[in-house]
């Protein structure tokens, strides 16, 4: 019999406790004059937390997250949590999608609707997707992995959901961030299964060789954003758990830490209102808060950092990249090339790191015009 329990069932007291410690947080003496340079604005923080605490309405969208079309997998003793959207058409192509950090599951679903029923958003239902969102080992539902990367890659058990478990023999596959070099692997390790990849990052080359002035400029801006704004990542790679203690046990403090990437790695213009609401970053906390996953959320960065994921060398399944102006990096078509089988490379007009959710038709429209030779 398939298990029909809700996703999510916090219990009261979880509740409860929740909201206590929002009420009791230990605020910092704020700085002057600094605003969000220093970090998260406390004004902001503040008000947030107060809504958090009093205003925001979890059962709501915990009901709302139940109502997904939610499924779990068992591969090889690891349980992966994934919706399942099926697509209008018969015999849609199956795609894959695949979030980063500090994003969920849950920042997919409106790209997801647009991909399996094109036709409820002015498109053709010929074009639909049956589309797959896992969530990442230790991003809520999905608990973390039993081994370490080196034994057991995260793009080795999105194979064997899609072609074991789910039994396509065909699919394809689209990620950003994280998601971009999962997808990235999955595509160079499996090109007899899948079709064709759709990428809003990508990976650089073992070596450079020459490099044109573009590619001269683009690694230079990277540099510059690594040391403004690449302290997370630091962290997060070297010593993670010092920082999952207080995140785990602090929710102003976890939320804090999400809030300051929704601002400045959107096309927010520095108003995290022009693109998201208060209920949507609400919930993205409330589900790392109830599940516990904010630190089993950084192991991809530890693991990564001492070569327990693998290095992408060349993927020859046909690659389309998307830049979006407000992500962290917009590498040139010719640095996509250089470990890539590029053929369609686009600039988007608008959004950022978080485009599935900031721009889903645009994205949608991108991924649906790549992947039509391909059916």
């Amino acid at each position: 019999m398939p298990d029909t329990s809700p996703l999510l069932a916090v219990p009261e007291e979880d509740l409860a406790d929740l909201r206590s410690r929002l009420r009791r947080t230990r605020w910092p003496e704020p700085w002057p004059g600094t605003g969000w340079e220093a970090g998260t604005e406390i004004g902001e923080l503040r008000r947030l937390v107060a809504h958090w605490a009093s205003g925001y309405d979890w059962r709501a969208h915990e009901a709302a997250v139940n109502a997904l079309p939610s499924h779990f997998a068992d591969i090889g003793g690891t349980p992966v949590h994934y919706l399942r959207f099926d697509g209008e058409a018969p015999g849609s192509l199956p795609i894959v999608l695949t979030n980063g950090w500090p994003s969920s599951f849950l920042e997919l679903t409106g790209l997801a609707r647009r991909l399996a029923e094109p036709s409820r958003f002015g498109g053709a239902a010929a074009d639909a997707f049956t589309v797959i969102v896992p969530s990442l080992p230790g991003f809520g539902p999905s608990p973390q992995r039993p081994r370490l990367a080196a034994d057991e890659q995260t793009h080795d058990l999105w194979h064997r959901l899609m072609h074991d478990v789910l039994g396509f023999e065909r699919y394809a596959a689209q990620g950003g961030d994280l998601g971009a070099g999962i997808t990235s692997r999955l595509a160079e390790a499996h090109p007899g299964s899948v079709v064709g990849i759709h990428l809003m990052a990508v990976a650089g080359p073992p070596s450079y060789g020459d490099l044109t002035p573009e590619e001269r400029t683009y690694l230079a801006s990277v540099a510059a954003w690594q040391a403004e704004e690449g302290g997370y990542q630091h962290q997060q790679r070297t010593r993670p758990l010092s920082l999952a203690y207080g995140l785990s046990d602090s929710p102003a403090g976890l939320l804090a830490w999400l809030v300051e990437k929704y601002r400045a790695w959107s096309d927010s213009g520095g108003e995290l209102a022009a693109r998201f609401d208060d209920d949507f970053l609400l919930t993205q906390a409330s589900l790392y808060w109830f599940t516990g996953t904010i630190g089993t959320s950084f192991r991809p960065y530890y693991e990564h950092a001492r070569q327990l994921t693998p290095q992408v060398n060349r993927v020859e399944v046909p690659t389309a990249v998307a830049v979006f102006p407000a992500d962290l990096a917009h590498p040139p078509r010719s640095w996509a090339e250089r470990t890539y089988n590029v053929v369609r490379y686009t600039r988007m007009p608008r959004g950022g790191h978080f485009a599935p959710y900031e721009e889903p038709a645009l994205l949608a429209a991108d991924i649906t015009g790549f992947l039509r030779p391909y059916r």
